[in-house]
């Protein structure tokens, strides 16, 4: 139920231009603005924000607030009534407003779930990118005039410089594919010299080249830089090479995905070899590195060589479909890795291959600290769920289990279940289909040899599930096999 100050707020939304109002009335007002989808009204409130710091995200609330709204034409209001701002204050040197930051972090969670029409994190990453190259415009021409009002009598522009107004820094997540990478290249470039400047706190690239993200690196402030995601580029270990010795001027990077980057190291050759060598290196050069996502990287006995070099210890490990051998286990077993991980993504992993035991003496050693554990299509059978079942109850601060995909029966989830009650901390499990929850797929020729799910005997063991949640008192621990209802937890924020 709405707040009696929500409501009231609301009326005044209602009604543009705004009247005078008190200062404390701001951030209230803004996120009425916002959810009823009253872009001119934030404006406004932009303008005259009285405070220097405005943070969207918090000011927004979490992503299920905009289920129901369309807020792409607010978030360009922002930008715009920033924009318009640093605009009046070039015009105007003695005119400044209270803003000087920005803070756009965090606007995939604001969003993404359920992402309205029209609005992604790239299309605000872009958004963004432009509103910096039109100040940076605007800032030129405005220095041109002034030069040519300040010429001197022989015709030749003097020295006088008109004072720069403070600006904005805009502290954002940026998202960049080949569609969005010229105009952030711009803005970027434009530096510190623009009015409004970009501060980035996550970077994520998908599809484009290693140098054209190395001149992006290039240009980021080294101060604010955390998490870099590198996704369906395809660079292979050489890309890997060019990119990584960029990334040692980013002092607080923690977080360091590199998905389908084309690295396969099946087939050791000379060059290869070398090129692991490297890349152990320059990763052994980032000492707040914390969390490292290889997805789909062909280690194949490999990952000794690749995270040799590391300085500490990782909390976050992600190595889903990276062909591991269990020389990699054993390794990680053996490392100062395992006692530190409280995120182990070993999705994919071919635990009938010769791994079982492998992973059993894994999740040992991390079990004292593992908050998170996906096993996602494991080829993981009832035998083995049961030889694993022990060591996954001495996981005690578990929070999320991750199993879907895996050809596990009704009983061997019902007994999971049961077993792993007293995992307090444990709060999410995805489990698969049940394998005697499929039946055959008719055609028209007969049986098909697929098979496909009976919604009626899924329905009947979600609700047995669901009852002996309630039985036990669990109510606040979730079993779904839908893999996508419910987001992971965030490791950084844990």
């Amino acid at each position: 139920m709405d707040s009696l100050l929500f409501l009231c707020a609301r009326r005044v939304v209602a009604r543009h231009p705004l009247p005078t109002l008190p200062t404390d009335l701001y951030p209230v007002l803004f996120q009425v603005a916002f959810l009823d989808g009253r872009p001119l009204v934030l404006r406004d409130l932009v303008a005259a924000w009285p405070f220097p710091v405005l943070h969207f995200q918090r000011l927004v609330g979490h992503r299920d607030l905009l289920r129901d709204h369309t807020c792409k034409l607010c978030v360009q209001a922002v930008f715009q009534a920033v924009v318009a701002q640093l605009r009046r204050e070039l015009e105007e040197p003695g005119r400044h407003s209270s803003l000087r930051v920005l803070d756009m972090t965090r606007l995939s969670d604001s969003v993404s779930g359920h992402t309205p029409p029209g609005l992604t994190v790239w299309s605000s990453t872009k958004a963004l990118a432009k509103a910096c190259v039109e100040v940076s415009k605007h800032q030129g021409e405005f220095q041109r005039r002034g030069s040519k009002r300040h010429k001197g009598s022989s015709g030749a522009a003097t020295a006088v410089a008109s004072p720069q107004p403070p600006g904005v820094d805009v502290h954002a997540d940026l998202f960049v594919d080949r569609r969005s990478y010229g105009i952030l290249r711009d803005a970027l470039q434009a530096g510190a010299a623009c009015p409004l400047r970009l501060k980035c706190r996550e970077f994520k690239a998908v599809d484009i080249s290693a140098s054209e993200i190395v001149t992006l690196l290039e240009s980021l402030d080294p101060s604010c830089l955390r998490r870099v995601e590198l996704c369906f580029n395809y660079f292979g270990l050489t890309g890997l090479s060019v990119i990584l010795p960029h990334l040692s001027r980013f002092p607080e990077l923690r977080s360091l995905k590199l998905r389908y980057s084309n690295v396969d190291l099946r087939h050791l050759t000379p060059e290869s070899a070398n090129g692991i060598r490297r890349v152990a290196k320059q990763l052994g050069m980032l000492p707040s590195l914390r969390e490292l996502n290889l997805g789909s990287s062909q280690l194949s006995g490999n990952l000794r060589q690749i995270l040799c070099d590391l300085q500490a210890p990782l909390e976050s490990l992600e190595l889903g479909s990276c062909s591991l051998a269990p020389a990699d286990l054993a390794f990680l077993s053996q490392s100062f890795h395992a006692p530190a991980l409280k995120k182990l993504d070993l999705s994919g992993l071919k635990v009938s291959q010769g791994l079982l035991e492998p992973l059993r003496l894994l999740l040992e050693e991390t079990s004292a600290s593992l908050l998170h554990l996906d096993l996602l299509g494991c080829h993981m059978a009832d035998s083995h769920l049961e030889a694993l079942l022990p060591t996954l109850r001495r996981c005690s601060r578990l929070r999320y289990l991750g199993l879907y995909g895996n050809s596990l029966s009704t009983a061997a989830l019902k007994g999971l279940l049961q077993k792993t009650l007293e995992l307090l901390d444990l709060k999410l499990v995805v489990y698969p289909y049940p394998m005697d929850c499929y039946k055959p797929a008719p055609s028209e020729f007969g049986w098909d040899f697929e098979e496909v799910v009976d919604e009626e005997l899924l329905a009947a063991v979600k609700v047995e599930f669901s009852q002996l949640l309630e039985n036990s008192g669990r109510t606040d621990l979730i079993w779904t096999y839908n893999p996508f209802s419910h987001e992971a937890l965030d490791y950084f924020s844990l």
